[in-house]
Order: structure tokens, then sequence, then C-alpha cells
């Protein structure tokens, strides 16, 4: 069954340039103007790990590091993808995501690179001091589809997903930000779409930006977002929880972790930020 997801990420080889992926920016996954960067994000991942497949290698993302050129809009892209190195264990590659401007122009607005593997492949030997975080059940979160519709409607990425937020990082929605830099909570798509690895990528990134928690509204616009992913989600809700420890100079991080329903933790990132303006 095709979901909003696959519809959002999915991208077409040119029979002439296998290499090279047409793909459509779809309007429901902006956040303000530009379209979320862990959807693109998922974007250039899904052309990866078409390029890769293709030659019979591997496809999941193991590692994934993208810088963000310039904001994307809805509409047409083309994704470029190289093979840069492909061995048994890991194949390694690059993308970058192009539109066209007003002028008629060529502009690029993401670049990746990328390491890939066999997530199911992985040992099961775990040795961590991270624990999930300690969230209230779903019924008992603050549910996005609750924000003022004008919110809302600036938000489409919000109507595809099913987010939970804890209500204890939620005071700056009324005016009362606790301070912390710190969001979480439940999240899953709108529809029945089960979560892989590509969704990590969105993942991520899909939570309102930590500085809202700072009492700093406003546009967060994502500089460099890094992405490992640990294993392979189980179905089911996901937990994840964004953070950041230093504002400075305009500039922040955000490190995010991602738990699945069997209390792994799947994925984790982090990405530096320019403050609201």
């Amino acid at each position: 069954m095709s979901t909003e997801f696959d519809r959002g990420i999915a991208v077409t080889a040119r029979p002439s340039a296998p290499a090279t992926y047409d793909t459509e920016l779809g309007a429901g996954w902006q956040i303000g103007a530009g379209v979320n960067g862990g959807l693109l994000l998922a974007t250039l991942g899904n052309a990866l790990g078409s390029t890769f497949a293709a030659d019979g290698g591997h496809v999941d993302p193991v590692s994934i590091s993208a810088y963000y050129l310039s904001a994307s809009r809805p509409g047409p892209a083309v994704v470029s993808t190289e093979v840069l190195r492909a061995r048994r264990s890991m194949s390694t590659g690059s993308a970058s995501l192009l539109q066209t401007d007003d002028d008629g122009g060529s502009v690029e607005r993401i670049r990746a690179l990328a390491t890939y593997g066999d997530l199911a492949g992985l040992p099961d030997d775990v040795r961590t001091t991270a624990t999930p975080p300690d969230l209230p059940p779903p019924d008992r979160c603050v549910s996005a589809a609750d924000a003022p519709p004008s919110f809302m409607a600036q938000a489409g990425l919000l109507e595809r997903l099913d987010l939970r937020l804890d209500p204890a990082y939620v005071g700056w929605a009324v005016g009362k930000p606790s301070g912390t830099g710190r969001i979480q909570g439940w999240l899953r798509m709108a529809d029945p779409r089960e979560p892989d690895p590509l969704l990590l990528l969105l993942a991520v990134d899909a939570l309102p930006p930590v500085t809202f928690d700072l009492g700093l509204l406003g546009w967060t616009p994502t500089l460099e977002l890094t992405v490992h992913l640990r294993a392979r989600p189980a179905p089911g809700w996901l937990r994840v929880v964004a953070s950041t420890r230093n504002l400075a100079g305009s500039f922040l991080e955000e490190d995010a972790e991602v738990w699945d329903s069997d209390d792994r933790l799947v994925a984790q990132s982090r990405q530096l930020a320019r403050a609201p303006r």
C-alpha cells in the first residue's frame, strides 16, 4: 500500500541516467515556506538506497550527513547520486537535490554524504547507558492536532503526523516555556505507515524546534544535520526527544534520540541550526 510518506519521498530514475532521479516535493510537507528538512533527507536517502540496490548493494542508511544550502520549495526537483565506494559490508555515496529558481536556473538545495549497510544484520550485543524518555501515555499528551488553525495552515507537515507532545514541555504554546531547551513526545504517521529506516530520517526532525522551549518562536533553519541509525525500528509508536545545551552567537545544536516500541535506541542525530531572529 502506498502511503503519504512513501509518495512524499518517491523518486523515479531517468532511463538515460540511472543515478539521476525526478521527484516532486509536496506542499503537504511544509513548515512555513520551506519543505521539512527530515522529509528532504529521507528523499535523498531513498534515492541513494535505490542507487545502491541497482548494483545489488546495501539499502539501509547507517550514517548520513546533509548540508542545507537553500530553502526547498514545493514542486519538481532532481536528485543526483554517486557511488563513492562499494564494499562487502558498507557502501558510501553522495546525493544532491536541485530545483529550478525563479530565473530559470538550477539551484542546489541540499547535499548529503552517507554510508549504507544492512541494519538487520548487525550484532544483537547492546551496551549503553542511554534510557528512553519518561513520557506520559499518548492519550495524556498534547496532540499537535489541537494547535490553532492559523498555525496548522502554515504547518502542513503536522497533518501527516500523529504527534503527541509531553505536556511538561509545551508551555511555550501559552507563553510559558520551561526554559530547559527540551521537547519530547510520541510519534507515528497519521496513516497506518509503520516506521522503517527512512522514516527515522524524518522522525529526528519532526518535533517543533527546541528553541520554542526557550521562548524563541519562529523559523529555526537547519544548516547541517547528521543522523546515525542504530537498528531497524519495531512497529508501533516512536518516542522522540530533542534538546539543546548551548545557544550562542545565534546558533544552537539540537540533539535528538528516537526510541522504538521495543525500548531500543534506533536513531540519534545532531543538527546545527540558526536561532530565530
